[in-house]
């Protein structure tokens, strides 16, 4: 048996319907038709019945060919996911005692990475004792958000997860 598609809408003898509304460019007059006259006008075209809105009163059908209608629709959702937004996340990782040549190292691989449209994770790694300079370390990333302020946009404030704490910095859109 063929695995159903979640999506499937219902065809031909599936529709349950006394009567159907129908659309489309195989009808030849749309309008309310009885659903056995709706059923031999798609078989005399060798089509499918297509169930469109099954919430409409009374339901809105289709004629088409249902298997090169599911190709469009997958083709579609393909193109669609093609043409979607791919978000990369680079982090960049510094204690709450980095000195001013490493962090200013950092800010501008956080500035590249900003400019070719990636979002920066920073964070800072307290070890062992090292979490007593979390309030060091939160000014560090906030400096960190605001040199970058004309590349990127904070998402959010520092966070403090364990023994890291980490904040978003978005891509500023270009316009």
């Amino acid at each position: 048996m063929p695995k159903q598609d979640e999506n499937a809408l219902p065809i031909n003898r599936a529709i349950t319907a006394p009567q159907v509304r129908l659309v489309g460019d195989n009808v030849p007059e749309q309008g309310i038709y009885p659903l056995s006259k709706a059923l031999a006008l798609a078989e005399e075209l060798e089509l499918d019945l297509v169930e469109i809105s099954a919430k409409a009163d009374p339901p809105v059908c289709k004629i088409l060919d249902y298997q090169k209608y599911l190709y469009q629709q997958r083709k579609k959702a393909k193109e669609m996911k093609a043409n979607a937004a791919k978000i990369v996340i680079k982090e960049i990782r510094f204690g709450p005692n980095t000195d001013e040549h490493d962090f200013q190292f950092k800010l501008k691989h956080a500035q590249g990475f900003l400019q070719e449209g990636s979002k920066v994770k920073a964070s800072i790694f307290f070890r062992g004792r090292s979490i007593m300079f979390a309030e060091q370390g939160e000014k560090q990333l906030l400096r960190f958000a605001v040199e970058l302020e004309e590349f990127g946009r904070a998402e959010n404030m520092p966070v403090l997860e364990g023994k890291r704490m980490t904040m978003m910095i978005a891509p500023v859109k270009k316009k």
